[in-house]
């Protein structure tokens, strides 16, 4: 997967507005824009879509622009890239087949692990918020939220608990990821 520019732009605007929160009145998009970098007439756009996701509110005439919808703790990098870009996947091939009715050669363990993928990003970005990256860009060392703890006996979690955990580890690490699956055997 790959953040597209929107995704990026909309992080952006948003950890502004989170890093400027304590102020009283909305901020206008022309000061995001100032304070940002990104262009104006992009960012409305984008503020727009993310209104329409309840992630920011709008105030208009004098004094009016933007502000956080719910406090920064609470919304995470995988809601403000889905709000813009839609679901975070890692590609548009469909969903495995079930019970050995795969049309194509390979075709089923391929959908099984790209769906896998996307699971893994999606869970990755969930596991940071605003807050977190007001804190980085205030200085704050730059530790991932706690993922599950691990199970002595091995991971007992479903893929989906497990996946900020180990998208952390294969972030963190430049080891390949361990096999997950039984090699496949010639008949």
């Amino acid at each position: 997967m790959k953040v597209s520019t929107r995704g990026d732009y909309a992080c952006r605007a948003l950890l502004s507005l989170a890093l400027h929160d304590g102020q009283s009145a909305p901020t206008s998009v022309r000061d995001i824009a100032d304070r940002t970098g990104l262009p104006q007439p992009y960012l409305e756009q984008i503020l727009l879509a993310l209104k329409g996701a309840g992630l920011v509110r709008s105030k208009r005439g004098v004094g009016g622009g933007y502000v956080l919808a719910r406090p920064p703790e609470e919304i995470t990098l995988a809601q403000i890239v889905s709000a813009v870009d839609g679901p975070i996947v890692a590609g548009d091939f469909g969903e495995p087949h079930t019970g050995g009715a795969c049309d194509h050669e390979g075709q089923c363990v391929l959908l099984a692990v790209w769906a896998e993928v996307g699971e893994y990003m999606r869970a990755y970005l969930q596991s940071f918020t605003l807050a977190d990256m007001v804190a980085r860009s205030l200085g704050a060392p730059a530790a991932p939220s706690p993922g599950p703890k691990a199970d002595p006996a091995g991971p007992q979690d479903p893929p989906s608990a497990q996946a900020p955990r180990q998208a952390r580890e294969l972030v963190g690490s430049t080891a390949r990821a361990p096999e997950r699956h039984a090699p496949i055997r010639a008949r």
